[in-house]
């Protein structure tokens, strides 16, 4: 009975301890203080943090995938070597977020084995077919762009190793974009089969492309805590909005 008693005692100091030690952890980020990996931290976010670092390295890799596959099928010198430039960004973007998800205490085969297996996700957008050309020009524009609207925010992102991958993320995925967009441009202003082949593109990836942005936001599970911990910056109907507002003018110049 007296070990019971102890025990009971002990569990409810612990529960007071971390208790308190929450309340200093989420302090600390409301006051724009960066966390880093040696910090304590709650577990939910080390959870949570994992969570979406490891998915988007895994969306970086499958990434590559079906741009990879037009590699050896572009229509130029110049269109190849700035494919295999891309393709190779991409490679660089995962492996600085699986390092990142690494500091939180996940190995990086232990990441890779869970989505071989079916129990991690990366972007669906990926599992889209690229049936032209255009398609190239289509991801690097749109994909991309709407990449660039969700993490230009994760480099004020509260945890540390995170926030600053994403800097030079940010910085190369613009150059896609651009990359992307010029292809685009060639072909609006080119033959009427090319025109045709980009607006079928467009038309393809369009919807698909605004759901990277994630559900509505009265049916998103993890927002409310990602953002009071800073993880998440603008909710997702509001980064959706912005895309949009940003890449419809672009669109009407096409």
């Amino acid at each position: 009975m007296y070990t019971q008693a102890l025990n009971s005692s002990e569990g409810e100091e612990r529960v007071v301890e971390d208790g308190a030690k929450a309340a200093q952890f989420q302090a600390r980020i409301d006051a724009e203080d960066r966390v880093e990996p040696n910090d304590w931290m709650p577990s939910a976010y080390r959870k949570t943090l994992t969570r979406q670092i490891s998915q988007h390295a895994h969306s970086e890799i499958v990434g590559m995938l079906p741009e990879g596959n037009w590699i050896t099928r572009a229509p130029s010198l110049r269109r190849k070597a700035a494919l295999l430039a891309k393709v190779q960004d991409e490679c660089g973007h995962g492996l600085y977020l699986y390092a990142a998800a690494e500091t939180l205490g996940s190995s990086r085969e232990e990441l890779v084995d869970q989505m071989l297996a079916g129990k991690a996700k990366y972007s669906s957008i990926f599992n889209y077919p690229t049936l032209t050309w255009a398609d190239i020009g289509v991801i690097g524009w749109l994909v991309d762009g709407a990449a660039i609207m969700n993490q230009i925010p994760l480099c004020r992102c509260s945890y540390g190793p995170y926030a600053r991958a994403m800097i030079r993320v940010c910085k190369e995925e613009s150059f896609h974009q651009r990359q992307g967009y010029e292809i685009m441009l060639v072909l609006s202003r080119g033959s009427e089969e090319q025109k045709a082949m980009a607006q079928d593109a467009l038309n393809r990836w369009w919807w698909p492309v605004l759901m990277m942005f994630g559900p509505p936001d009265s049916a998103s599970q993890h927002s409310d805590t990602s953002t009071r911990w800073k993880i998440k910056r603008f909710s997702n109907d509001e980064l959706r909005q912005k895309f949009v507002d940003a890449t419809v003018p672009q669109a009407n110049y096409l």
